[in-house]
């Protein structure tokens, strides 16, 4: 009988422990959120690390948020990597942990996060944009043309995407594909001058 009471007892101390450990944890992140808002981005960073546990992917990723806001890169990627560790399918912390990466700037690492997303979720169309704009900008028009042709195949009236693809296929010298990108392009944004200027080239 001493056993059971014993046990309740301890359940009952365990349970408001845990009770108190959360409560703890969500006031921190409630005065994060709100210095943040504030751009008091270093008394955010203070507010978590008092409860901070690195066993946490919330925290983590949190953290690597805000660092990246008070543009302390370095200190952003490792939180953001410790996310990531912790959650390795998370798209959320790639494409979190691109920003600070941009910053530094690491483009190779970059487009590895933005490949591995694409791993996880083949389809994901950020991650397939911002690939071909990577590529477009290193003048590898055939590889951005790849991940153009998965963006379309989803969201075929995107403004941007349309453009970066009418572009890119100015680029390749295929002015009748550029042409249809660009009149797309224009009956999402009529009298846009961008393609406008994009059907220009191609007559």
């Amino acid at each position: 009988m001493k056993k059971v009471i014993i046990l309740t007892v301890f359940t009952c101390i365990t349970i408001l422990v845990n009770a108190q450990d959360f409560n703890s944890i969500e006031k921190a992140f409630y005065e994060s959120y709100s210095l943040d808002s504030a751009k008091h981005y270093n008394r955010a960073v203070l507010a978590l690390k008092a409860v901070y546990s690195e066993s946490s992917y919330e925290m983590n990723l949190r953290l690597g948020w805000l660092y990246y806001e008070s543009e302390k890169y370095s200190d952003a990627i490792t939180y953001y990597q410790k996310a990531i560790a912790l959650q390795p399918n998370s798209i959320e912390a790639r494409l979190g942990i691109v920003y600070p990466l941009s910053m530094v700037p690491n483009w190779d690492e970059v487009l590895n996060q933005y490949l591995s997303i694409l791993r996880i979720d083949s389809k994901q169309p950020l991650a397939n944009y911002r690939i071909s704009l990577i590529y477009y900008n290193r003048k590898n028009y055939t590889e951005a043309k790849k991940y153009l042709d998965n963006c379309l195949q989803i969201y075929p009236f995107d403004y941007d995407t349309l453009m970066l693809a009418g572009w890119n296929s100015i680029a390749m010298n295929n002015k009748t594909e550029a042409k249809n990108y660009f009149q797309k392009a224009l009956l999402n944004h009529p009298n846009d001058a961008s393609a406008t200027q994009g059907i220009d080239l191609t007559n």
